[in-house]
Formats: structure tokens, C-alpha cells, sequence
């Protein structure tokens, strides 16, 4: 502590500050880039299920119906699928869980194709 008859400058007043506002600044960081790349991968996920759709849903069309299952599972491990089939289309929907942060947030995709194995 300065004597009565030297002058306070600002780094004696503000010794610590920096390490408080460290301190309180670094889990807000933390989290922002934690939901950052939380919300890439459910980028990516729904991207794999789309794919996934797509492909099963162009297998399952020319009579592939084991492949189109297997290529869904391979590229989006762990999800559900779903086949319906109108007149000649054949649609395969995909959904499985996010990841992360965003683990309760359901992830669906849909792919068509002419069913031209039938």
C-alpha cells in the first residue's frame, strides 16, 4: 500500500483484475466453442443421414433392398430406417439422435428414387 504521500497510479488499484476477468471469461468461451462444434457435427449428421437416404433409397429402387439397408447402416451407424413405396417411388427416411449438446434433438432425412425393380 502506497504512503499518504505517494500518488495511487491505476496498477496499484487494479493488481488481480485481469485474473478475475480471466476467470470469468474463460468458461463462457469454453461453452461458446463447445456449442460451436456441437452444431458442426449435427451439421455433418444430418449431411450423413441425407447421403444415407439417398443411397438406400437408389438401391432399395433397382431391387437391392439388403444392400440399401447395409449402405444406410454404414454411413449413418446406429440409425432407423424407414422404407415406403407410392405407386413407383420408393422413399427411405433415416433419423437417429444428435450428438453432444445436442443429443435430444432428433436428426431425419428422406431419399426417393424411381422403384425400377419391382
Amino acid at each position: 500500500m502506497p504512503s499518504p504521500s505517494e500518488p495511487v497510479t491505476a496498477a496499484d488499484g487494479e493488481r488481480g483484475a485481469v485474473s478475475v476477468e480471466f476467470a470469468v471469461v474463460l468458461p463462457v468461451v469454453a461453452l461458446v466453442l463447445t456449442s460451436l462444434v456441437a452444431a458442426v457435427l449435427v451439421v455433418d449428421g444430418l449431411g450423413r443421414l441425407q447421403l444415407a437416404a439417398a443411397t438406400a433409397a437408389r438401391a432399395i429402387g433397382r431391387g437391392d433392398d439388403d444392400g440399401g439397408r447395409a449402405a444406410a447402416e454404414r454411413l449413418a451407424p446406429g440409425a432407423s430406417i424407414a422404407v415406403h413405396r407410392a405407386g413407383e417411388v420408393v422413399c427411405v427416411e433415416v433419423a437417429r439422435g444428435g450428438t453432444g449438446p445436442f443429443s435430444a434433438l432428433p436428426l431425419r432425412a428422406a431419399g426417393c428414387a424411381v422403384d425400377g425393380g419391382r
